[in-house]
């Protein structure tokens, strides 16, 4: 966990990318929940924020 958290202020590719692949599936997955319509209105946002870290991210060195 500290190497990560280290990781992270680094600016190292490999725990931003785990980050933003988690939002692009969080937002995924609230886009198909039926139940609330406030995780429904804001997955296309979520994911959009992931997909757009994702591809920043991939600039970051190693």
């Amino acid at each position: 966990m500290k190497r990560f958290l280290v990781d992270l202020k680094r600016m190292r590719r490999g725990p931003w990318e785990m980050i933003a692949t988690i939002l692009i599936g969080i937002g995924v997955v609230m886009l198909m929940q039926p139940f609330s319509l406030f995780a429904y209105t804001y997955s296309f946002l979520v994911t959009l924020v992931g997909t757009a870290m994702f591809l920043i991210v991939s600039h970051f060195p190693r």
